[in-house]
């Protein structure tokens, strides 16, 4: 593998990326570091032309091909931040560029890409479908084929990073990498420990896109059945060849963080630089906050990559909504409390004065009811917090994901729908989708729910009731519809609220 880095360090050392790209900043976060005793610096990524980190990766390999390769234009495929970087680098080498893009990607990606001089083609429902129609378009017109990350070129020009952070902080201690293909990983990867082995690098990946992390613990390339589409920018299944093969022993540590978590590190990265990040983008400092609170270091030089800021205004209310259950200052719960007059009085007055940042409650019959409660708390006091309300039935749902994405939009009484099963789906966000449900299930069984919120994200949060005996033909028809679902009939916050 040394010679693998060692090609890697040498297109780093002679990289073009500097005709498109200003080394970024690396910004120190004051309020994180004096909280977590640190020094922790947000490298920002965000910053770019394209607000991405994926530019760098993009130019350096349009920059190696030959003339001859360039002749015919570029080709490739990517849900955004790759695809405005292969537009730009195009755009600089006066040659044209196809993008192909799934057809859920949001217009504000899209419209960057046009702006860019790129041709967009919307194919595909996922990013698999589309690069398969990308690889099959260069191969019929003789198109180079830009890949977002399996590529030493590609590496090469995200590793440039690493080289940056190195000349503004000499003496850092650890890096902190999101995670999706693997390109930018590899690229960091393989100049730090070739030059700087003391430097503890950290990859950080979504609890629901476990890509490298799964691949690290079996010691190959693992493919992922079904993958989460919050952090959009990391969304891939199976963690590229090459890139696996770079860093597969170079690594200090993998870190799965949860939605809620990144939700919170959105928020952090506002409150120190005022910028907004899309999700992929604050995933390496919620791996720096929960590595922090794992383990005991102090004093330390830390550096979070901020990837990215391409994100739909729509998201913010979901992320806002999210960030309080991320950050621990909020939790949200049940609480079964008497059907009487006072007992509202009394079970608020259990709460010693907290904030109380949600109530639901409807009449459901005369001797009990169930409320939903949302609190904020300081930051740690969970344990303490609940164990004050020890003479009212209490279940915990800060992690209860129905309850976040649709219960609490939702309390209203119970329903008498007899034989009701409840599904979580996530339906993509292109037109036709719900027509496409209908059509399939219409006749066959009835719909006793149905709750969805867009959030401005690829996928919908769906919740759907239905009253049938017989789960298994159901589910036959669900799995031929081809939208993720998930059966939540035994959710608990389904059994106290709906």
């Amino acid at each position: 593998m040394q010679k693998i880095f060692d090609k890697i360090n040498d297109i780093i050392d002679n990289t073009r990326v500097y005709d498109v790209v200003e080394p970024t900043n690396l910004d120190f976060a004051i309020n994180l570091s004096q909280k977590f005793k640190n020094n922790i610096y947000l490298k920002r990524e965000d910053s770019t032309k394209v607000h991405s980190f994926k530019i760098r990766g993009a130019y350096q390999k349009i920059s190696s091909l030959t003339k001859e390769e360039l002749k015919n234009g570029v080709i490739t495929a990517s849900a955004g931040n790759h695809a405005q970087g292969v537009a730009l680098s195009a755009q600089k080498f006066g040659i044209n560029a196809t993008i192909v893009m799934p057809l859920n990607t949001p217009s504000i990606k899209i419209d960057a890409v046009k702006n860019f001089g790129g041709n967009v083609l919307l194919r595909g429902d996922v990013y698999d479908d589309s690069q398969k129609i990308a690889l099959d378009l260069a191969k019929k017109n003789n198109l180079a084929f830009i890949h977002p990350y399996d590529d030493y070129q590609v590496m090469a020009g995200q590793g440039t990073i690493s080289k940056e952070i190195i000349e503004n902080l000499p003496d850092t201690d650890f890096i902190f990498v999101p995670v999706g293909g693997g390109g930018l990983i590899a690229g960091i990867s393989s100049f730090i420990k070739t030059n700087y082995p003391h430097i503890k690098i950290i990859s950080v990946e979504p609890e629901d896109i476990p890509t490298l992390h799964s691949s690290i613990k079996q010691n190959k390339r693992v493919e992922l059945a079904e993958i989460g589409r919050f952090a959009d920018g990391v969304a891939v299944k199976k963690i590229g060849k090459l890139s696996f093969e770079v860093v597969k022993d170079l690594l200090d540590g993998t870190l799965l963080v949860s939605n809620d978590e990144i939700c919170a590190a959105i928020k952090d990265i506002y409150n120190d630089t005022r910028a907004i990040t899309e999700p992929s983008g604050a995933l390496a400092l919620a791996g720096v906050k929960k590595y922090l609170s794992d383990n005991s270091i102090k004093n330390k030089n830390i550096v979070a990559i901020v990837s990215g800021g391409n994100i739909n205004f729509d998201r913010l209310r979901y992320i806002a909504e999210r960030a309080e259950i991320g950050e621990k200052t909020e939790v949200i719960f049940a609480a079964t409390i008497d059907e009487k007059p006072g007992s509202f009085l009394n079970f608020c007055r259990s709460l010693n004065n907290h904030n109380i940042t949600e109530f639901n409650y409807r009449f459901a019959n005369a001797k009990i009811a169930h409320i939903f409660v949302g609190v904020g708390i300081n930051e740690c006091e969970k344990d303490d917090f609940f164990t004050n309300l020890t003479e009212f039935s209490i279940t915990d749902l800060s992690d209860n994901s129905i309850a976040k994405s649709h219960i609490r939009y939702m309390v209203g009484g119970k329903s008498n729908a007899g034989d009701e099963v409840l599904y979580r789906f996530e339906f993509p966000e292109k037109p036709g989708a719900l027509l496409n449900f209908l059509i399939e299930i219409s006749g066959k069984w009835n719909i006793s729910l149905f709750h969805y919120r867009n959030h401005g994200a690829a996928f919908g949060q769906v919740l759907v009731g239905f009253q049938t005996k017989n789960i298994t033909e159901l589910e036959k028809s669900l799995k031929y519809i081809g939208y993720l679902y998930f059966n939540e009939s035994d959710n608990s916050a389904y059994k106290f609220f709906l």
